[in-house]
């Protein structure tokens, strides 16, 4: 196994080795896989890698601002409003699977089309080992594996034998800002995965208020670095509660907060409860439409850290 500094010498090698002179496009998130990717294949290949950020509507809060502000000066960046697309071929899907399935289709065809307008030959992923071991044992599909057959563009995939630790290593090295490289992972799908049951606008409202008052309250106290993933799943259940002196009918909302090396496993850490609390409290007082929160406490396995 090569170390950190040796894979990236052996990386950008390579890459020059299979990519030539020729463009190729990334799909950039904004996450520590992808920017690493294209931090490494431009290393290779400089500015005919296009790195493509597609808004598909699916995002965090702030998420697109915060994207665009960190790599357009980096790297041969492009913004993709792709959302009323993605939502569209959404509308009425509940199923996980088919969701993840039609998100990856429709992510091919933007940067299939993006690539017809800069002759590009190649599609980079951020294929990391956890996506494509779950993906052959059958646990869930990874969008970025998902590819249709008739597919143009030739597949790359430089770090795909790494580790999110691994990966992470690798960014530091490569001189990324510490915010990117320690940015908690999430989902290709997005908050179509964190939304259970068929997407709507105001779901999608609803979640992404949600996982922002837990972002905040885990930073607040300090924790973001101590765990690996936290964020807030808007269930498909309805229960009832009181807001004021009125009986209330609203959505219930799951805090799901794990700690784990590799994303292969993971597990609940021991939490301040006051932190909990707060989130608590602050979702059912700041989003009227949801009633209950509850705290998911199941370990990786039996459990996947993603509800869908």
């Amino acid at each position: 196994m090569l170390g950190p500094e040796e894979f990236i010498k052996d990386a950008i090698q390579k890459i020059k080795e299979q990519l030539g002179d020729k463009k190729a496009i990334i799909g950039l998130s904004g996450g520590v896989d992808s920017s690493v990717c294209s931090v490494l294949v431009q290393e290779a290949i400089g500015d005919n890698l296009i790195a493509i950020f597609v808004d598909h509507g699916l995002l965090r809060e702030g998420e697109v601002e915060e994207v665009t502000n960190t790599f357009k000066d980096r790297l041969n960046f492009n913004y993709v409003d792709a959302s009323e697309e993605f939502l569209n071929a959404l509308e009425g899907v509940e199923d996980p699977e088919e969701k993840r399935k039609i998100i990856g289709k429709v992510f091919i065809d933007v940067f299939e089309r993006e690539a017809e307008k800069t002759d590009a030959k190649y599609l980079v992923q951020g294929t990391i080992a956890p996506h494509w071991i779950e993906s052959k044992g059958k646990i869930k599909s990874h969008h970025n594996l998902a590819l249709p057959s008739g597919m143009v563009l030739e597949l790359v995939e430089p770090i795909r034998d790494l580790y999110k630790d691994e990966v992470r290593e690798i960014g530091l090295l490569l001189d990324l800002p510490e915010k990117v490289v320690h940015r908690q992972p999430f989902p290709g799908p997005g908050l179509a995965v964190r939304v259970i049951g068929s997407l709507t606008p105001e779901k999608l409202d609803i979640c992404r208020k949600a996982n922002k008052i837990v972002t905040d309250e885990i930073e607040k106290a300090g924790i973001d670095k101590d765990v690996w993933q936290y964020f807030a799943v808007l269930t498909d259940s309805k229960v009832t509660g009181v807001k004021g002196d009125q009986r209330d009918f609203g959505y219930l909302v799951v805090l799901r907060i794990v700690d784990s090396v590799d994303a292969m496993t993971a597990y609940v850490p021991e939490l301040p409860w006051k932190v909990i609390q707060t989130m608590s409290q602050r979702i059912t007082s700041e989003i009227s439409e949801v009633t209950h929160v509850a705290l998911s406490i199941s370990d990786k396995p039996p459990s996947t850290i993603e509800f869908a």
